[in-house]
């Protein structure tokens, strides 16, 4: 997922990307990411660029480091990333600490034509201006640039190994301050427990993790600015509703487990049409027998169903949905366009912003401008994930006046702080 905007003139470009299955076939599928990621970059030019990754490393960390340093190289390195002189890369590599371990990872490349940009330090309380190229990985928690938390164990006590948790860093562009937020929040353990409630018991857990992190990214130790939040929020469709919909006409058969009563399997059948079955659902299995329904129209008939950020309206804006959902892609890379029949098809992968910085982007004053939200490699195997793409280029008439907080020059025009500070 991706949006690229604009501040006096500079072109921005945020991407969301869950690259765990890049590791687990670095060959076939890394290749086919950067291909697609590239043609991004080259068809929108963009001069400041917030490539946010979950599950950075894939499931075994350890086992994935030789590719992990040479994806990070490849970016770094590659003739396409060329004019893009500064860049910074945070990685949490902390993979034996339970406490701690995220699987973040967060990249950020500034164009050689984009002047005067600065990064907040958290520590320092001042910004500091950009230069070179910088890589900060293992333990980012003594890292002044950034705010890095893992959620409690408590949030999702049935997964005891979530890495789940996000990470915070604040930009200034030409004197427009913005907070940039990393996220992964939590999955549904199973379809079953999912389907039992409307909205179902992890919408809530999700819900409870996301309030967190607004509360953290606009309490009293900084000023308060503009921010853009971007990862896998991991939301899904109302289970309880969609199945009820899809399977109108249906009738349930519930399959328990023989020793202990559990119900382990939902069969949905026609009831005519010889009893063709419609869904199968287990723990992890969602069988439903026509794709095509998550596809036509880019799913946009399902989006009804896409419930979990109505909680946050009055904190958090989207731009319009017009992508197919996001997850689960098959990740074999023959197959582009494939969902796994392991979950429902949902936008997972998200990019969300504060009313302040939907204004920034949105105004339209005067002001030429360009907004795309899209998803990268449509017809491409990426792995499991989507990645989404948003794109907006504009020229504001008037420059937005940075934070309060200490600055390593002075700001010589006259502020308008309602296009930056958060309200």
């Amino acid at each position: 997922m991706a949006v690229k905007g604009a501040a006096a003139g500079a072109g921005v470009l945020l991407v969301t990307a869950n690259v765990g299955s890049l590791f687990d076939d670095p060959e076939n599928l890394q290749k086919n990411w950067l291909r697609e990621f590239y043609q991004v970059v080259h068809a929108h030019k963009p001069h400041f660029m917030a490539l946010h990754c979950q599950e950075f490393g894939g499931k075994n960390y350890e086992a994935s480091m030789s590719h992990v340093d040479k994806f990070v190289k490849e970016l770094l390195s590659s003739d396409a990333m060329k004019d893009y002189n500064r860049a910074r890369v945070y990685l949490d590599e902390n993979y034996k600490s339970q406490e701690h371990f995220t699987a973040l990872g967060s990249f950020y490349f500034l164009h050689e034509s984009l002047k005067n940009i600065y990064q907040f330090d958290f520590k320092a309380k001042k910004y500091k201006k950009v230069t070179g190229k910088e890589i900060y990985s293992d333990t980012l928690e003594s890292t002044p640039m950034l705010e890095k938390e893992k959620f409690p164990q408590d949030y999702f006590p049935e997964c005891k190994w979530s890495r789940k948790g996000f990470i915070r860093t604040r930009w200034c562009i030409t004197d427009c301050a913005f907070d940039l937020v990393n996220i992964h929040l939590f999955h549904d353990a199973s379809n079953l427990i999912a389907w039992e409630t409307s909205p179902s018991v992890y919408s809530g857990i999700r819900h409870k993790a996301l309030g967190y992190v607004l509360d953290r990214i606009i309490d009293q130790r900084f000023e308060k600015v503009s921010y853009f939040v971007f990862g896998d929020f991991n939301f899904r469709l109302d289970a309880k509703a969609v199945v009820e919909t899809l399977c109108a006409k249906a009738t349930m058969q519930t399959i328990r487990a023989a020793d202990t009563n559990e119900v382990v399997k939902l069969i949905f059948r026609e009831s005519d049409n010889d009893r063709k079955v419609m869904l199968q659902l287990e723990k992890k299995l969602f069988d439903y027998f026509n794709q095509d329904v998550f596809r036509d129209n880019n799913g946009t008939a399902l989006l009804e169903f896409d419930r979990e950020l109505s909680v946050f309206k009055d904190r958090l804006y989207e731009l319009d949905i017009s992508f197919p959902p996001s997850y689960p892609y098959s990740e074999d890379s023959s197959q582009g366009k494939q969902y796994m029949n392991t979950r429902c098809p949902a936008w997972c992968d998200r990019i969300l912003m504060s009313h302040s910085a939907k204004e920034l982007i949105l105004k339209s004053e005067n002001d030429e401008k360009i907004v795309i939200y899209d998803h990268i490699g449509p017809n491409v195997c990426m792995g499991d994930h989507k990645e989404k793409d948003a794109y907006e280029m504009r020229r504001f008439s008037v420059k937005p006046h940075c934070s309060k907080e200490g600055k390593e020059r002075a700001v010589t025009e006259k502020p308008n702080r309602n296009n930056c500070i958060d309200k």
